[in-house]
Formats: C-alpha cells, structure tokens, sequence
C-alpha cells in the first residue's frame, strides 16, 4: 500500500523536550517537597536509547551480505517503501551453538528518506522489551565503496504476517479464536507503548501488515520507522507531517497533521474490522464498496444483517456473539471524536472478554449436540 512522505527531527529537539520535562517536573507540584528529596526526572528516546545502545549487536556489511548468499532474490521475503527484508542465517556473536535465522532489512541506498527509518526503528526497538513487539537484534551500518549501508536484523517470524493470511487465498483461513488471540496480542503491544514505558510511544503506521506471526501465531508489532515520541508536558498532541498508509490513517490527522495515541486507536479499529470480514480496508479491486468502512456502516452489530460482512472462510464457526462485541468495540475505535475513542487498557479488556465468550459459546454448543449411542448388538 502506498505510504506518505516521513520525516524525523533529531538533534536540539531532544535536549529542548529534556529541559522542558525537568521544568515541569520541578514546577508542577504545589506540595512543598524537602531539599533532600529528589524526584526522579523524565527521560527522552535518545537519553533512554544511550543506556541501552549496548544490547544491540552492531554487524558488519560482509557479515550480512553472507547470511543472505549476497542477497539472493530467492530469500527476499518482503519489501516495503524503503528496502527489502530477506532471510538471513547469522553465527552466535560468540561463535558458539548452531546458526540463527534472521529477518534482515536493507534499506534503500539512494533514499534519505529510508535512513530516517531506519533510524527510528533502532532507537524505538532499541529501548522496547516486550513479547508482543519484534524484537531488534542488531543493526549495520557503513559507508564506503558501495554507498551508504543500512540494515537491520530481526528476529525471523516464520508465519508472515496478518495480512497474509487474511488475504492471500495461499494460506488457509485463520480459525475465529485464531484471529481473536492476535488481535488481543496486538492491543497488549500498543498498550504497552501507549502506557507502560517511560516515554509514551505511537506507532503511527499499525495495520494488518506490520503484525507479524511466529511460529505459534503469537503475534509482534513490527516496522517502527514512523512511530514518534508522544506529545510531553502540556502537550495534547504531536504536530507532524502527515504519513501512514491509505486506508489506516485517522481523518483528523490526516487533516490537521495532530498526532495523538488516539491515531494509533483509529487504526486498530480499521485492522478490527479488516479481522471480521476478510477484506481489506481499501480494496481497488472491487467495483463497488472499495472502502472497508463505509461498507460495514451498512450492516451495523445490532442488525439482523450483520453476519453478511462476517468473513465466509470463517464457515460460520465462530460466537455469533462475541463477534458482534468486537464490531461495536471497532465502532468505538472509529468514532470520529478521538477523545470518545477507548484507551488500548480497554480495548485489551474487550478482546479478553470476547475470547471467554467465544469459549463459553463453544462449550454450550459441543454440550447441546445430541450424543449419538451405539446400536446394541
């Protein structure tokens, strides 16, 4: 799908945010604190990536090039706006044990802004740790001869992306409690960026796509070239060159170029329904109803019509319930006042109660079928 232009600011920017955290942190209490006590002061991205710039391991040109076999179009496994992602196999850093499949990204050489990205997702993915995001192994980085060098290396995730099997006829279809588990993983990982880091983080470009599948379909949040710090201080928002992919943006950014996690609500919201039908949320392909959204506004959960947008792979094998939970909890991601929209806390409650729904629905059904006795001889 078709990206927006990106940009990232560097610099002076960060040491302007720092000071002006530690000025609101020391003037913004009207309690009187004691001059021994000490308040711990808020950090930036690049002062948080400082401290962990160690863990990531920094590979050569060569290294990489060998584990692609000089980056056979035969391991190419992806591509995006700014490069290609192959399959790798690298050695342990300490030559020890048997060899690591990778996923390793090359940026574009001739693309500033493809060195923007890169350098977004080593700082975000530098300073993250948890189960539910990709997880950066290390980075290169080079110029000479060849031109300038950027790659990044990825834990390899064998079952592609959500996008994939939701619709490439290829792959069998993902059963009901399948696609519900990585939607839930998903909202687990936007939470922990929106609310559980020092810094709050939005991702900025969440879509089908970016959730990626291992090997037990666990999903992980991938691509962070376009997430940014989140607004500080007095800040409501972050104002922003528009960027993103058609189809996921919210309107008010896309509008106004204000950038708030709410963004991020939007497009779990468009990935929610993309879930539920199997269609994906611009669809050129179609001579009618291209946009996802203004299609399901016709059948809305409280109807008697809803189930036609239900995704037809699904063979109705799924709580009828616990589905139309998931269309108004959409509806609620997509409200037009971003402020109206629920925070990913919530969004992760309303998941977890539509898999035990979901659970309940089956276990009353496997007990209302009839027990078939065998015939005595």
């Amino acid at each position: 799908m078709k990206c927006f232009l990106f940009k990232f600011k560097r610099g002076s920017k960060s040491s302007s945010e720092s000071q002006k955290r530690r000025q609101k942190n020391q003037s913004g209490s009207n309690h009187a604190v004691s001059p021994t006590s000490s308040l711990p002061l808020p950090r930036t991205l690049a002062e948080l990536y400082k401290e962990k710039e160690h863990d990531l391991r920094v590979f050569t040109f060569q290294e990489l090039s060998e584990a692609t076999n000089d980056f056979d179009r035969m391991l190419k496994i992806g591509e995006g706006g700014f490069g290609s992602v192959y399959k790798g196999t690298i050695k342990p850093q300490d030559g020890r044990g048997d060899p690591i499949v990778v996923a390793i990204k090359r940026l574009n050489a001739h693309g500033f802004q493809g060195h923007k990205e890169w350098l977004a997702e080593v700082q975000f993915l530098g300073i993250v740790n948890h189960p539910n995001l990709v997880k950066l192994l290390g980075y290169c980085s080079e110029d000479g001869e060849r031109g300038i060098q950027r790659l990044l290396v990825y834990e390899f995730m064998p079952n592609r992306s959500l996008e994939d099997h939701l619709f490439r006829r290829i792959f069998p279809s993902l059963p009901w409690k399948t696609r519900l588990q990585i939607m839930l993983g998903a909202a687990q990982g936007l939470l922990y960026l929106h609310e559980e880091l020092e810094i709050q983080v939005i991702f900025r470009d969440f879509k089908s796509s970016n959730v990626l599948l291992d090997t037990n379909f666990h999903p992980k949040l991938s691509d962070f070239g376009l997430a940014r710090e989140g607004p500080i201080g007095d800040q409501t928002h972050v104002s922003t060159a528009v960027v993103g992919t058609h189809g996921y943006a919210a309107p008010e950014y896309i509008e106004t170029g204000h950038l708030k996690v709410q963004s991020d609500i939007w497009s779990f919201g468009v990935v929610l329904y993309e879930m539920l039908t199997g269609r994906r949320s611009l669809d050129r392909s179609q001579t009618k109803e291209q946009k996802l959204l203004e299609w399901v506004k016709l059948y809305p959960a409280d109807s008697r019509r809803f189930g036609m947008i239900m995704d037809p792979r699904l063979r109705n094998e799924y709580s009828h319930g616990a589905a139309r939970k998931v269309a108004k909890l959409a509806e609620r991601c997509l409200n037009k006042k971003p402020e109206e929209r629920p925070p990913m806390s919530q969004v992760v409650e309303r998941l977890k109660q539509a898999l035990q729904d979901s659970e309940t629905s089956k276990m009353a059904s496997e007990t209302s079928r009839p027990k078939l006795v065998p015939r005595s001889k």
